[in-house]
């Protein structure tokens, strides 16, 4: 058997292709010669920008004689865990439940059935740190299976036993649809929720908890719309405050914009130096709500810079968007963002002394002899402590990043993982819609559209009809898409009608909703399962419910049937995603950051929706004065004809004259043509 990643199209599959494992990928052929051959099988998740997936694949899997021993004695699979979330999901909850913990690479023992029975993350090519080395894990693993399959059997037992009961750990066993009136949350109740935010906050560095520490864009966006909504200041400063820290620190890419995946430090200093697209579609979304709301400058300096960086490094020429780029250049993590003094000096010349002092550049480094660059604070706070001019010092920062940023480009880059990912690109597609509001630039709004034919023209599956693809490479696409997919298209065609007020992606997203129902939706909780029911290559079938890196499936479902039983009137929605907040209420009070995007859903129904029609010839221009602004919780449609049957517009329309109206708390205000006077009935 040889290793069969040669014919894979992910990046990090291809990345282990020559190694001496036989390696496969995941499908029904290593199982079938797992049963025949009665072996365990050995699966390794991981993804393109693990550092540490790349460490273990150097120190064990490309050694000749732990391949061997792999090859003889197990039936191994490579998963990237990008294309298939759905396996990583359900083998991390079983090394979560035997180990404590989890992380990547993810190793995963299973019998010919697929049951686990043995996980573990980086193991060392020698025992260390109370590691056992990955020769001594695989002897133990291959002896046990061989004389004592009965621990074996009792333990994928045990371990199914407790993924299975997992799903049902945070549900209130809410089975019928309840009214939202019934008193599901009190009034102060969103005021309790950020209380329970707030005792997690870092008063010092900003964000939540210590190290590593994570821009936790949810939690953010969820402070700024209390503060919206609930008129409470505090929230507003605290976002204010992580969000300025984190642009200042070394999370940042001073040079070419971009954000990092995490910090390693509480101070945001030092940062694990991936950059993957849906953190930066999240962070560009909260750039662009701040700067509506606050109208400072650095997040519309910051805001341009990041989608700046996804133009020049993460887009296709199609229009899709590619997934991450590597912490790693040459084998080394960072060395593609940090600097020496002297060789800034020299590009610099005269420019580089001032330039140092603010980006906190040392002689002797400030991480392991190189330089991250970062800032204390901005350009008026750092000139009013040196006695210089702030606008003369943001010229000499403006003349001198375009140089460094030219020199960085000469050096080996690191590896771009560009596959396409439809979940990802439309957290971009919305993202672009966002910054479009915020900046009322049209490349941004072109930007969307065009990923968003992208994401229709390559993903629709031809096999399927309503169904979609997960993943797409050079004219390839593959994986039958998951929630989190249908969920995050849905969101991102509901924000581009909401530019547009093109009707067809509002029918678009209806299509869409109504093959979710079929595929994915449980009866029994009253949610959705994470893979849709034709897909059979899973032992069980699993929910996402966590709001971790990005919103879970579920979550982004109860916003768009939210947003949906009102565009499109659909009542039935509505009572199911009142059914789902009910089922989760419990448990985003006890863990409001581990589902911060539920919280965001119930915060809206809590303190009340905005649903705004404009009407009239000039509905889409007038309609357009609202895009400057933000209001969360807004629903907002318009139309130029009289021919729309959407509830909001129909029945609405009067020649010759454009008419705004606002309807909250189940209730229309009386209907004004005058701006001013709408804006009244906004803020009131």
């Amino acid at each position: 058997m040889a290793n069969q990643l040669q014919y894979e199209t992910s990046p990090y599959l291809l990345q282990h292709a020559h190694n001496p494992v036989d390696w496969y990928p995941w499908g029904e052929p290593a199982f079938e010669r797992a049963r025949k051959e009665n072996k365990p099988i050995m699966v390794s998740i991981g993804y393109s920008t693990c550092h540490w997936c790349h460490v273990m694949e150097r120190e064990s899997f490309e050694d000749q004689d732990v391949a061997a021993f792999m090859n003889r004695f197990f039936v191994n699979i490579k998963v990237d865990r990008e294309e298939r979330p759905d396996v990583d999901h359900l083998y991390m909850e079983a090394c979560q439940a035997l180990t404590g913990s989890g992380g990547w690479p993810l190793n995963v023992f299973l019998t010919p059935e697929g049951k686990p029975f043995y996980a573990g993350t980086y193991f060392p090519p020698e025992s260390m740190h109370n590691r056992p080395s990955w020769i001594q894990v695989l002897k133990y693993i291959h002896h046990t299976y061989v004389d004592k399959p009965e621990v074996v059997e009792e333990q994928a037992n045990r371990l199914m036993g407790a993924i299975q009961r997992a799903d049902g750990a945070f549900l209130s066993g809410q089975t019928e649809a309840v009214a939202f009136d019934e008193g599901l949350f009190e009034r102060d109740w969103s005021k309790k929720l950020f209380a329970s935010f707030a005792e997690r906050l870092d008063k010092v560095h900003g964000g939540f908890d210590g190290a590593p520490k994570f821009p936790a864009t949810m939690s953010l966006e969820y402070l700024l719309d209390y503060h919206l909504l609930a008129k409470d200041q505090v929230a507003l400063d605290y976002v204010d405050f992580s969000l300025k820290k984190m642009i200042f620190g070394g999370i940042y890419d001073q040079i070419g914009g971009g954000f990092a995946r995490y910090a390693t430090d509480r101070a945001w200093l030092v940062p694990h130096f991936e950059k993957m697209l849906y953190d930066n579609a999240l962070l560009t979304t909260l750039l662009a709500r701040m700067f509506q709301v606050t109208a400072d400058p650095l997040y519309l300096e910051t805001l341009n810079q990041t989608l700046a960086f996804v133009d020049r490094e993460m887009t296709h020429p199609q229009g899709g968007f590619y997934s991450a780029l590597d912490a790693d250049s040459e084998g080394v993590e960072g060395k593609f963002y940090v600097w020496d003094k002297t060789e800034i000096e020299e590009l610099l010349g005269a420019d580089a002394e001032l330039f140092c002092r603010y980006f906190q550049v040392l002689p002797e480094g400030n991480w392991e002899g190189k330089n991250i660059l970062h800032r204390k604070q901005g350009y008026a706070t750092f000139a009013a402590t040196a006695d210089i001019d702030a606008a003369a010092l943001q010229k000499l920062v403006e003349r001198s990043v375009p140089k460094l940023l030219s020199a960085r480009a000469l050096r080996i880059r690191p590896g771009l993982d560009d596959k396409v990912l439809l979940n990802w690109n439309a957290l971009m597609c919305s993202a672009y819609v966002h910054a479009w509001e915020a900046t009322n630039t049209p490349a941004y709004l072109e930007a969307a559209r065009k990923n968003m034919q992208f994401l229709l023209d390559h993903f629709r599956r031809s096999d399927q009809p309503g169904a979609f693809w997960h993943t797409w490479k050079a004219g390839e696409a593959r994986y039958a898409a998951f929630l989190d997919d249908y969920a995050f298209l849905i969101r991102a065609m509901l924000d581009l009608y909401e530019a547009t007020f093109d009707e067809s992606l509002l029918e678009g997203a209806m299509d869409i909703a109504r093959y979710v129902m079929d595929a994915f939706f449980d009866e029994t909780s009253g949610l959705f399962f994470f893979t849709d029911k034709s897909q059979t290559d899973l032992i069980v079938r699993k929910k996402d419910l966590y709001d971790s890196s990005m919103p879970s499936g579920n979550a982004a479902m109860l916003m768009n049937l939210q947003k949906l039983a009102v565009m499109a009137g659909e009542e039935a929605f509505a009572k199911m995603a009142t059914r789902m907040m009910a089922n989760m209420k419990d448990a985003v009070e006890r863990y409001p950051s581990s589902f911060a995007y539920w919280a965001r859903c119930m915060l809206y129904e809590t303190l009340g929706w905005k649903e705004i029609a404009v009407v009239g010839d000039n509905a889409v221009t007038l309609a357009g004065k609202l895009h400057r602004l933000y209001f969360p919780a807004r629903i907002l449609m318009a139309s130029a004809s009289r021919e729309s049957t959407y509830p909001l517009l129909a029945n609405r329309y009067t020649p010759g004259q454009d008419l705004f109206f606002l309807c909250e708390n189940f209730s229309c205000r009386r209907p004004t043509s005058d701006w001013d006077t709408f804006l009244r009935m906004l803020h009131s």
